[in-house]
């Protein structure tokens, strides 16, 4: 649209009986294209929602089970007036929590059993009955097969082509939960990387410490009075190495940095090589991520928990390159867990709220690099304040459901600051497909992409499997 010509003759638009159309005749034109135009990108996204649906209907025997939304309901005791002493402290004091949270947080509470449920409850692949083989309990006690509780916190899974085995890797947390100060956060002295094998994403291997604290060496990175959280790994064909992205920290997480360290074999032992402030900027919680095409990218929380990091890493995948972009500016998100389908690329992220637990976000971008957009909570079912609290748990990483396009696992830590060895894992379907049932926060008008969908289940398991299945 020009600007208007004071010396230009207006031109005129002829009606029925000569008339000239009005200026708001134009307007209104103006108006109709738009919505025509609207149209068309409303049938093409109805295209595109089928093909995303194509999913949920033609192998709906499949998914129907994962798909149901259950419902957990409870009843949270009145409040007492007064905060509990025993409740862990908010690291921002002007927030206003949830009722729920305030009793997660308690570790007095008389509905902690729902959080945390007994130990006689465990997961026990070695000793499960027939009823109970192969399903997850979010939340429960999970045993390794020498009946310990697996300790793989924060971490990832790695799915390694050359001996066709998962390998989860974590923070091996168990020792005694302590503050370093007054104000300082709940922590565990480090005691290393754990590693657990499994074939079948149910029956874990301890596979020992692959990546083991400093006792003596107080200036080292590894030493146990320091920081070790979220680590990663991924390999590298070309050089023949795994390669672990872990984030690194004084007590007082004023350090904020990447540390670095490699192995011949997933099972390590991995060697240290250096900490670093990738491109130059604090950085927290930290995940990498490797794209079909064997680039390599790190995601961190950076400049204070505001705005997120991204960009490539070296062929060798041992340090950053020079591009980066900052995401989500301003959205204060933690915790990124990034996966990929049909060529499009999804992430769950967090809030910052300390050990509380909050609402998730799902986002979604055609490049790693982004723009990324949000859509939005993507959990389903357990109730309200379950879905605004990521069924009170946190992300960490996203595993490909085997055989299953289009079905991942949510993989999440129900952290637990009064024994943070005692913290439980939160592992949940979730689906890629159907249309997202609100526009995008920062577009005009509904998005091309399908809805990410995590569903809450007390019991479930992975489709299709059976007790014959076991390794």
């Amino acid at each position: 649209m020009g600007m208007r010509n004071k010396y230009r003759k207006p031109t005129t638009l002829h009606c029925n009986a000569g008339s000239r159309c009005s200026t708001f005749a134009m307007v209104w034109s103006f108006m109709g294209c738009v919505v025509l135009l609207h149209l068309i990108s409303v049938c093409r996204q109805k295209d595109a929602a089928n093909e995303g649906n194509h999913l949920r209907t033609s192998n709906r025997p499949i998914y129907l089970e994962l798909e149901t939304v259950e419902e957990d309901n409870f009843q949270i005791p009145p409040p007492k007036g007064k905060r509990s002493p025993h409740a862990t402290k908010s690291k921002n004091k002007n927030r206003r929590t949830h009722p729920i949270v305030d009793e997660f947080l308690d570790k007095k509470s008389h509905i902690r059993h729902v959080f945390f449920p007994d130990k006689r409850t465990a997961i026990d692949p070695m000793n499960s009955a027939g009823n109970d083989s192969f399903y997850y309990f979010p939340g429960r006690v999970w045993l390794d097969t020498e009946g310990n509780p697996i300790q793989a916190h924060g971490g990832g899974v790695l799915y390694d082509e050359r001996s066709e085995t998962y390998y989860w890797y974590g923070e091996y947390k168990d020792g005694p939960t302590y503050h370093a100060h007054k104000r300082g956060a709940a922590r565990v002295d480090v005691i290393g990387v754990g590693c657990y094998s499994s074939k079948d994403l149910w029956t874990w291997k301890n596979e020992g410490i692959v990546l083991a604290a400093k006792e003596t060496n107080e200036t080292h990175d590894l030493h146990k009075s320091k920081v070790l959280e979220r680590p990663k790994v991924i390999y590298n064909k070309k050089t023949r190495k795994y390669v672990m992205w872990m984030h690194i920290d004084d007590a007082n997480y004023t350090k904020a940095a990447v540390g670095i360290a490699t192995s011949d074999y997933p099972t390590g032992p991995f060697d240290y090589l250096y900490s670093k402030r990738p491109h130059g900027f604090d950085s927290r919680d930290v995940t990498i991520f490797k794209d079909d095409d064997g680039i390599a990218y790190v995601m961190y929380s950076s400049e204070n928990n505001s705005v997120l990091h991204v960009g490539p890493l070296t062929e060798d995948y041992l340090d950053v390159a020079h591009v980066m972009r900052r995401i989500l500016v301003g959205q204060h998100r933690e915790a990124p867990a990034l996966f990929k389908h049909e060529g499009t690329y999804y992430m769950i992220t967090s809030g910052c709220t300390g050990w509380a637990p909050n609402e998730a976000m799902a986002h979604v971008a055609d490049s790693v690099m982004g723009p990324w957009e949000t859509f939005g909570n993507p959990c389903m079912g357990g109730n309200k304040m379950y879905r605004l609290t990521t069924f009170l748990a946190q992300s960490t990483f996203v595993i490909p459901m085997p055989g299953q396009p289009g079905a991942f696992i949510f993989m999440a830590d129900r952290w637990n600051p009064a024994d943070l060895r005692d913290s439980r894992y939160v592992w949940l379907p979730l689906l890629v497909g159907g249309p997202v049932d609100a526009p995008l926060e920062y577009s005009f008008g509904f998005p091309l992409w399908s809805r990410v969908s995590i569903y809450w289940h007390r019991k479930w398991r992975l489709p299709n499997r059976s007790s014959s299945s076991t390794n």
